[in-house]
């Protein structure tokens, strides 16, 4: 029985050409482990209040105004069309110096884009009204 120990010459070592992949296999691991740690921890949100549905019952009084904002962005004060905001913003001061001053009810078409009602309750800020309310549906129970 014979026992190859070396190179036939005995001075040269012969060259490995294989990749040790212990090294890069405990990177792996290691990245893998921090990844896990660390994905419950972005996927959290902050913690924030969110506000309740509330259901109250509107008192309508003759002097509130109801505007009305159809998806189209077009305005309706009461039932009549405002031709502008300017226009809106004209009508809302002279209502706005009444003594109980009104409450305006804004009335959002749920497809209508967020910019038309903006520019209402903008009118209403500028024109100085105080109290300014948004008329919802609650949701069709289960």
């Amino acid at each position: 029985m014979a026992m190859n120990v070396g190179a036939p010459d005995g001075d040269e070592d012969e060259v490995l050409s294989t990749i040790n992949t212990t090294p890069l296999v405990d990177v792996m691991l290691v990245l893998l482990i921090i990844f896990l740690i660390t994905v419950p921890v972005v996927t959290q949100n902050a913690a924030v209040a969110l506000p309740k549905e509330t259901n109250l019952a509107r008192q309508t009084k003759p002097e509130n105004i109801e505007i009305s904002v159809t998806k189209d962005g077009d305005v309706y004060w009461n039932a009549v069309l405002v031709a502008d905001n300017d226009a809106l913003v004209e009508r809302l001061k002279k209502v706005s110096v009444t003594v109980p001053q009104p409450e305006v009810h804004i009335r959002g078409d749920e497809k209508a884009r967020y910019e038309s009602v903006g520019r209402v309750v903008f009118a209403c800020q500028r024109a100085g009204i105080q109290k300014v309310s948004f008329v919802t549906e609650p949701p069709p129970r289960s």
